[in-house]
C-alpha cells in the first residue's frame, strides 16, 4: 500500500459527476485544491463503505473550495449513477472497474466476495504538492473500523489547512438524506 509521504500516483478513469458521466483527472484536484480526499471502495452498496461517504457528505467535505472528494469503486459507471443517486453523494464516484487506479497506489485486493481486480477499502488524503498526508486500509471491507479511517483522515486535512469538520460514521445509521 502506498504510504504517508510518498507521491501519489496521477490517473484518470470514469466518473459519475453529478447527473453526467465525466472524466476524472487526480491533477485536476490537485492543481485546484489544497488537499484531495480519495475514499476507496470494492464496490458500490457496501454498507460501512456506504456508513463513510455518507458521513463525508453529511460533514460537507464536498462543500469547501480548499478540498476535494473523489470515491473510488470497483463498479460500473451504471452502479455508480445508481449509487450516487440513492446516497445523494454530492462529489465524483469513479469506475476503477478493472482496478487500475488501485492497483497503482497498492490497493488491489486479491479477490473479495468472489470478485478481484476491486479496490480494498481506504482512505488517502493528498496534498497540493502530491504528497500522501495520510493513508488507511482495512483488513475487511465489512470491518466496523472505530475510529473510521474517514474519521481519522480529518487530522491530515487540518494540518494541510483545509479545517474540515470531522465526519460521524454510523455504522448502522440511515444514509439517505431526507430530499
Amino acid at each position: 500500500m502506498i504510504d504517508v509521504g510518498d507521491t501519489a500516483p496521477d490517473f484518470a478513469a470514469p466518473a459519475v459527476t453529478g447527473e453526467r458521466a465525466d472524466e476524472l483527472a487526480l491533477f485536476r484536484l490537485v492543481e485546484a485544491h489544497d488537499a484531495v480526499a480519495l475514499l476507496f471502495a470494492p464496490a458500490t452498496f457496501v454498507p460501512t463503505c456506504t456508513a463513510e461517504l455518507a458521513a463525508v457528505r453529511d460533514a460537507g467535505w464536498a462543500d469547501r473550495d480548499d478540498l476535494a472528494v473523489a470515491a473510488l469503486t470497483g463498479d460500473s459507471l451504471y452502479a455508480g449513477f445508481a449509487y450516487a443517486d440513492r446516497f445523494d453523494l454530492p462529489f465524483p464516484v469513479v469506475s476503477d472497474f478493472h482496478g487500475g487506479v488501485a492497483e497503482s497506489y497498492g490497493l488491489l485486493a486479491d479477490s473479495w466476495e468472489g470478485h478481484s481486480d476491486i479496490p480494498r477499502r481506504a482512505a488517502l488524503v493528498v496534498d497540493g504538492d502530491w504528497t500522501v498526508r495520510f493513508a488507511e486500509a482495512t483488513a475487511d471491507p465489512l470491518d466496523r473500523a472505530a475510529p473510521a479511517p474517514v474519521e481519522r483522515a480529518t487530522e491530515a486535512l487540518r494540518e494541510i489547512g483545509a479545517e474540515a469538520d470531522r465526519p460521524r460514521v454510523a455504522y448502522d445509521g440511515r444514509w439517505e438524506t431526507d430530499d
